[in-house]
């Protein structure tokens, strides 16, 4: 949660020294930089703590087994669609070190601490998954976790 106020702070100083200084360079892609450890890094730590966001619709109503029982079917896709979003991303991060690839624009840093840590962030969140997966199974069975 703290990615935020770093992003603030690059954002700030990127106002300020457009007012006062010459303007940075590197503020910019810096804030999409932490925006995306910020989102990629968040998301597995607010499965965990179960902040994420459901369609209460149907789903509130309906038993503890009922919504394992679904929660146990969509997470097969969600485990597919994770894996072969760290496949490209791995792919991604080997040509990034590879090449040693920087970004197209004025600044151009090194893409692959970036990539490391999207890959890092689609890993974890693929563990988090196959738990709330196993937890289903447990729920689904009866089984006390």
């Amino acid at each position: 949660m703290y990615f935020i106020f770093v992003m603030i702070g690059i954002l700030l100083w990127s106002s300020v020294s457009k007012t006062f200084f010459l303007p940075s360079l590197w503020t910019l892609e810096m804030a999409q930089f932490s925006m995306v450890a910020y989102f990629l890094l968040g998301g597995p730590y607010a499965m965990q703590m179960g902040a994420n966001v459901r369609m209460d619709l149907l789903y509130g109503s309906w038993t503890i087994r009922q919504k394992a029982w679904v929660d146990a079917f969509t997470v097969i896709f969600l485990l597919i669609y994770l894996g072969v979003l760290l496949y490209g991303g791995i792919e991604s991060l080997l040509y990034a070190l590879e090449y040693k690839e920087r970004s197209p624009s004025a600044w151009r840093p090194l893409m692959w601490p970036i990539k490391s840590l999207m890959c890092l962030g689609i890993f974890l969140m693929l563990l988090q998954v196959l738990a709330e997966f196993i937890k289903d199974i447990a729920r689904i069975r009866q089984v006390e976790l």
